[in-house]
């Protein structure tokens, strides 16, 4: 069993998060929530899917999060040409050795931009569910580890079906969140034009965090109590996915362990070494909806897989817990 973590701990963790958090707020306006949300997703060791219109800073997220963490980057724009091996690398032949000499692809980074993922064929997006799920990639029968901490961004534009590839479930499943990043306020974007005024804003982030220091607060999330009363509470969440009359096929137990393990990263962003029931309350959307497929005539009748969330969240009781 972790040793708990002390309140020290959990203090010194939530101001290097701060800091970081502040530097990415440096290009990203007013949309403090949707940086919290992927941050978190980053130090529970999972990935995140931002789902928006063109335009609204979803390639900007991900570039300045990169620059804030001191991590390696790299970008992925997905064509329908895209090869998996235009992702994962090939092996090639050496004739000065006389082997064959692997050449990694560009998802050999510490953090990947798939910019436009429902571009790619279903072949291509299929190379990526080992990168997700394992932190590792076989190419020609040899498995080659990541660097970590690997964290995987990818963009869709909901809105543009022409020349795109609807996600699989697998591939959806294994993304820990889905975001949307929205519209500014109109003060916001006033003053989104003030900082760009004379240049981009992402020329001033530095690195608040190191790929180290990342790691190591992946490890303290794991050491985030969890109390058996909200270990059942999030089980009953996801049950009652299964359950819903306007649901198909519900969230997977791979949902349970996102939704606890996201909640651990939210409570030490918070300071805290437990986690509380609003926690799971609060990040039961982002991490459950996109796991749903609804049934045929919902969606007719105005049901939204948020919509089920909020209903389910409503319904089942809130542990009373010390």
């Amino acid at each position: 069993m972790a040793e708990p973590l002390s309140d020290t701990e959990c203090k010194a963790a939530m101001e290097r998060i701060s800091r970081f958090i502040a530097e990415v707020e440096k290009v990203i306006v007013g949309k403090r929530h949707t940086i919290e949300l992927v941050t978190a997703a980053l130090l529970g060791s999972g990935h995140a899917l931002i789902e928006d219109i063109p335009g609204v800073g979803k390639t900007t997220l991900a570039k300045a999060m990169a620059k804030a963490s001191g991590c390696e980057f790299k970008r992925i724009q997905c064509t329908p040409d895209l090869l998996p091996s235009d992702v994962t690398g090939t092996s090639t032949y050496d004739q000065s050795s006389g082997k064959f000499v692997f050449r990694p692809g560009p998802i050999f980074a510490h953090i990947v931009l798939v910019d436009e993922i429902n571009r790619a064929t279903p072949r291509t997006q299929a190379s990526l569910l080992e990168c997700m799920e394992e932190f590792q990639v076989t190419v020609d029968g040899v498995t080659h580890k990541l660097p970590r901490p690997f964290f995987l961004i990818a963009t869709e534009n909901p809105i543009e079906q022409r020349g795109t590839y609807p996600l699989p479930e697998s591939q959806k499943d294994r993304f820990l969140i889905r975001v949307h990043v929205g519209y500014p306020e109109h003060d916001e974007e006033v003053d989104v034009l003030s900082r760009q005024e004379h240049g981009h804003p992402i020329d001033l982030v530095e690195p608040a965090l190191s790929p180290h220091e990342i790691v190591e607060l992946q490890r303290l999330v794991l050491r985030v109590h969890v109390a058996e009363a909200l270990r059942d509470y999030i089980v009953t969440l996801v049950e009652m996915t299964r359950r819903h009359p306007d649901v198909l096929w519900g969230a997977s137990p791979r949902g349970s362990i996102g939704l606890m393990r996201i909640s651990q990263a939210w409570a030490l962003m918070q300071g805290r070494n437990y986690i509380l029931p609003d926690d799971v309350k609060r990040l039961a959307i982002p991490v459950l909806s996109h796991r749903l497929i609804l049934q045929h005539g919902a969606t007719l009748k105005g049901v939204t897989q948020q919509k089920v969330i909020e209903d389910i969240v409503h319904s089942v009781p809130v542990p009373i817990t010390r």
